[in-house]
């Protein structure tokens, strides 16, 4: 048993422990019952809770925890972070983003993924506990995944997210908890959390004092069904946001927490706030927060009352103690929400010997093992998003030369986007390019320009080198340094979030440039980004255009593989590119109409779930087990799709439907079903897909879900219904229609 001694380690910006605490080993053996594993999880809890003062227990309910030397209790921090790999650990797999991982529309390997995420997780902590390291960011209880509606994309931290679709963020969300979590039936591998719950997606502005107001309608239709669903899944925590919904913090939101979440959906997990967001609460709205209470101690009670059981901030350690003194808050109600938190860290096996499951065993040479690079290499692959191809690619990979340029092209911060691992072996776009070009070939780089500002020399030795290559690929895009959380975007005067929704102006006149200098040979323009981008401009002076999000440590390798045709681009958009903003209703506005595939009315620049192949693929007449079924029967509906083209490549298959008889508003069409196969050059498949009775319920304005009697048209296809996806040259879509009776 590992034991520490420290102090006061609650603090903001505070470790667990401090680099001078020293850390002493204790071979003792402790006999107390809760480190008996034959006793039941709840006698454990309850014998543990019965040996600590009312001070250890706000200790034991914040986010970093002190050590109980007269129990062996070692000091835990319960925050950690694996949006795309383990976060701010250390070495870690560096996956691509997570709007990336979306736009795979891949569950399965949304699982792959996260199961290696979690054996690299356990790994590392095995590795520091070994060390006696205590350390934020060591422990095994992870505050991923955020599963947000990216309903506007000047939010900043949408990148985060799986996009703007509630169904795809359900199946990819409950697909990443499930490989966070663990099959163990009796252990979890780590703690997976959602959040923020709920209705969160900025401004990051104003996000301590924002009321988002959502009617029951999008409540229901919108923003909850994915938290429905991870909770359906036992994910083992939920993060309630920093704003209000509905008038009240999230946090201190009873109807969100205990009615919804809690008696409604039964969740048995354990609720924590967003850090320092019960700070919020006392933080007069003047001073920008919620000005809910007065006091830490109001606070605290306010909070616990309302089934927060973990603290991520300072409000619960000296506020508890106060708040029970005070009469604000029994003993027995900190007692209840302490014996939920510590169900965690007893079901992780952290009071049980070492060695009592295999994860103890995990070794750490997994992480970034060859085979976790290669998936990393994958899922940059299959999120690329290829949005104009004129025939420029592929390019062959023995043309005489070979010029990359722009401010991306080198950068390997674009690689990584936020909540990130790092990692001693990240392939930028130029080393992609370069590993994969003949040696026989000039390949020319130089940057040309800064990210997002003109340059102070006014000689331009950069873009004639577009007229005396065979290949042009320009490297644009933003990054983190413009988009993300308030405080990491340094470079943005909006904390984040993106009120311009270009380019920077001086990339596109670079661009203008290389175009006039190239003539007709070929410009391939690689955009990174978390977030949509008005494109229209560089599409029109490009011949190919992939949009490569963050793609991660092997994201420079997954690009060439693209660029010259080792893999098809096969990449979906999880997020509609609108034309300008003033397509979209106000930043503040919760309302969902205008907003995302489903009630845009307006045409948008690149639809939801289009994206490009080097193949192309024809859909047959889609077949029904009935053409009439009642509200409560499953049908079957199978379509025959062939690569009609010359390259093998992988298809996201879509089905998407519409009620064409609703009484009450409705979505233009919903999506409903995805399957991603890989196909060789003319081959068939007849892909199936089996609708239950909840693909035909529609939310009506009081937020209820229900059937009606109708006729419902099915599409399926390789983007979804838009006009303006076939415009941009996707598939058509194949059609049939079903009434339910």
């Amino acid at each position: 048993m590992i034991i520490a001694c420290q102090k006061n380690v609650n603090s903001k910006d505070s470790s667990v422990p401090s680099e001078d605490i020293a850390l002493a080993e204790s071979h003792q053996e402790f006999d107390y019952p809760f480190y008996n594993p034959s006793l039941s999880l709840e006698e454990r809890v309850q014998d543990l809770i019965s040996r600590l003062t009312l001070e250890e227990k706000a200790d034991q309910m914040m986010h970093n925890t002190n050590a109980i030397e007269r129990l062996g209790i070692p000091p835990y921090s319960w925050w950690n972070e694996a949006l795309h790999g383990v976060g701010r650990s250390g070495v870690a797999t560096v996956f691509p983003q997570a709007i990336g991982l979306g736009a795979t529309f891949d569950e399965e390997l949304a699982l792959r993924v996260s199961s290696a995420i979690s054996d690299e997780a356990r790994a590392m902590h095995n590795a520091a506990k070994a060390k006696g390291y205590y350390k934020r960011y060591s422990g095994l209880t992870f505050w991923t995944p955020n599963i947000n509606i990216f309903r506007d994309p000047r939010w900043g931290r949408g990148q985060e997210t799986y996009g703007e679709d509630p169904y795809l963020t359900s199946r990819l969300g409950t697909a990443f908890v499930k490989g966070l979590q663990g099959d163990n039936p009796n252990y979890l591998k780590t703690a997976a959390c959602a959040k923020h719950y709920a209705v969160h997606s900025g401004p990051e502005k104003l996000r301590h004092e924002f009321d988002a107001e959502a009617n029951p309608k999008d409540l229901w239709e919108t923003y909850l069904p994915a938290f429905e669903a991870l909770v359906q899944a036992d994910v083992e925590s939920v993060m309630c946001a920093y704003n209000s919904t509905n008038g009240a913090p999230c946090c201190a939101n009873t109807y969100l927490i205990s009615d919804v979440l809690l008696n409604k959906w039964g969740f048995k997990g354990h609720v924590l706030s967003d850090c320092w967001a019960i700070v919020d609460f006392y933080t007069p709205s003047d001073k920008g927060g919620h000005g809910t209470v007065e006091t830490a101690a109001q606070a605290s009670a306010l909070a616990v009352k309302n089934r927060v059981s973990l603290n991520c901030g300072s409000t619960y350690l000296e506020g508890i103690p106060e708040a029970v003194k005070q009469g604000l808050l029994t003993e027995a109600e900190v007692d209840r929400e302490l014996a939920t938190l510590l169900k965690t860290r007893f079901k992780l096996g952290l009071f049980d010997p070492s060695g009592s499951h295999h994860y103890d065993d995990i070794p750490i040479d997994v992480v970034d093992s060859d085979e976790h690079r290669a998936l990393a290499r994958e899922v940059a692959q299959k999120g690329i998003v290829m949005l104009k191809n004129n025939g420029a690619l592929p390019l062959k990979n023995d043309l005489a030369r070979y010029f990359v340029t722009g401010p991306n092209a080198a950068n390997s911060d674009i690689l990584l986007g936020n909540y990130f691992g790092v990692n001693p072996k990240l392939v930028t776009v130029l080393e992609g390019i370069a590993g994969a070009v003949d040696h026989a070939s000039q390949l020319q780089y130089r940057m040309g320009i800064m990210l997002d500002r003109p340059n102070s020399n006014p000689q331009d030795w950069t873009t004639p080198n577009a007229g005396k290559s065979d290949a042009t690929i320009a490297v644009l895009g933003i990054s983190g340094l413009l988009e993300g959380e308030e405080g990491e975007s340094i470079a943005s005067a909006t904390l984040g979030d993106r009120f311009e929704y270009g380019l920077p102006e001086n990339q596109l006149e670079f661009l203008r440039k290389l175009r006039k200098e190239a003539g007709e040979r070929p410009i391939i323009t690689v955009v990174t980004g978390g977030s949509p981008i008005d494109l229209a401009e560089v599409e029109a002076l490009s011949d190919a255009v992939l949009f490569v999000w963050y793609p991660g440590e092997e994201g420079g390798n997954a690009i060439a593989d693209i660029i010259f045709g080792k893999v098809s681009p096969s990449g979906r958009l999880p997020i509609t590119f609108p034309k300008s903003y003033e397509q979209l209703p106000a930043y503040e506005d919760y309302t969902m109409k205008g907003r995302t595939y489903k009630y845009m009315e307006k045409e948008p620049l690149y639809p939801f779930g289009f994206g490009l192949s080097y193949t192309s693929f024809t859909y047959g007449s889609p077949k029904l087990s009935s053409k009439t079924i009642t509200s409560k029967d499953t049908v079957t509906v199978s379509v025959e799709v062939t690569n009609s083209g010359k390259v093998d490549s992988d298809e996201v298959i879509q089905l998407y439907v519409a009620d064409m008889e609703a009484s009450f508003e409705i979505p233009n069409f919903q999506l409903q079903g995805v399957k991603r196969s890989h196909f060789k050059a003319g081959e068939s498949k007849t892909i199936t897909f089996e609708l239950e009775p909840k693909a035909f319920k529609m939310v009506n304005d009081k937020g209820e879900r229900l059937i009606e009697p109708g006729i419902f048209k099915i599409y399926i296809g390789g983007s979804s219904p838009m006009k303006r996806s076939v415009v941009l040259g996707a598939s058509k879509m194949a059609e049939t229609t079903v009434e339910v009776r």
